[in-house]
């Protein structure tokens, strides 16, 4: 009986953890579909920052070199192609929008060497490239240092320092334009869903201390990131303001019943 039971339980914790490791690996793409969605629905990315996919892009083709010197979970190597995959869809869509609605015939590419518009290249093909480069750029320095212990830590380090930044652009941006008209907010909470999952993750399964640093780092980002944008205050306050009517109209529509009881 006692072998059922812990046969059940071994199951039930093998399910669970199954399905935790895909949550890791898709979950860090899901908040970037209300965003898409939006630029897609309004024509207009200037909301979005493309920089949060520089960051990740380099964030985690670093990590996949840093698996590759210090092997650890495989998810987070998978969590890795995902991200990489969905950013360059993010970048895709951004180039075609601005494509679109773009007034001047002069396009900036990366052959251009200028670095006023680095990563505000015209062609989605100069992303690609630029991705190509950095890839085999970090290729042949890991191979060169790929024994050497403090060359790993350190890449891992970097790895996740850069994706510990991922909503810096974005926070900047809003404070830019005084403005986070353009952003999904959708987004923000799901990152700041996704970052708390991920850092618990990271604590339960004992993965390298840069994870979870790397995580505390970004819940804080987030956070404020959504105090950037008033619209849930000034939902409070709008909530509050009916209460307030309803309260002061029943309140008045009752005194009027009392007042013609008193007449008859």
């Amino acid at each position: 009986m006692d072998s059922e039971l812990e046969e059940d339980v071994e199951s039930s914790w093998t399910v669970l953890s199954w399905l935790a490791s895909c949550v890791m690996v898709f979950g860090g793409a899901v908040p970037y579909i209300p965003q898409y969605q939006e630029i897609q629905r309004t024509g207009n990315t200037e909301g979005f920052s493309t920089r949060v996919c520089l960051v990740l892009l380099i964030a985690n083709i670093l990590r996949i070199f840093f698996w590759i010197g210090k092997q650890f979970e495989l998810t987070l190597l998978l969590q890795s192609v995902v991200m990489i995959l969905t950013m360059l869809a993010m970048l895709h869509l951004c180039c075609a929008i601005q494509s679109t609605n773009r007034v001047s015939t002069k396009q900036h590419r990366i052959t251009d060497l200028d670095l006023r518009y680095f990563w505000s290249w015209s062609a989605f093909e100069d992303y690609l490239l630029f991705c190509f480069g950095f890839t085999l750029l970090c290729a042949f320095v890991t191979l060169l240092f790929l024994d050497w212990a403090v060359f790993v830590e350190t890449l891992g380090s970097l790895a996740l320092m850069s994706e510990a930044m991922l909503g810096l652009p974005q926070l900047l941006q809003n404070y830019t334009n005084r403005s986070t008209r353009g952003m999904s907010i959708k987004m923000v909470l799901l990152w700041t869903a996704g970052d708390i999952f991920k850092t618990t993750y990271f604590v339960i399964n004992e993965s390298p201390m840069q994870f979870w640093l790397c995580g505390a780092i970004q819940i804080l980002i987030d956070v404020f990131i959504l105090l950037q944008d008033p619209m849930p205050l000034k939902q409070v306050k709008k909530n509050k303001s009916v209460t307030k009517h309803h309260r002061d109209w029943t309140s008045t529509s009752w005194n009027l019943e009392k007042e013609k009881q008193k007449m008859m």
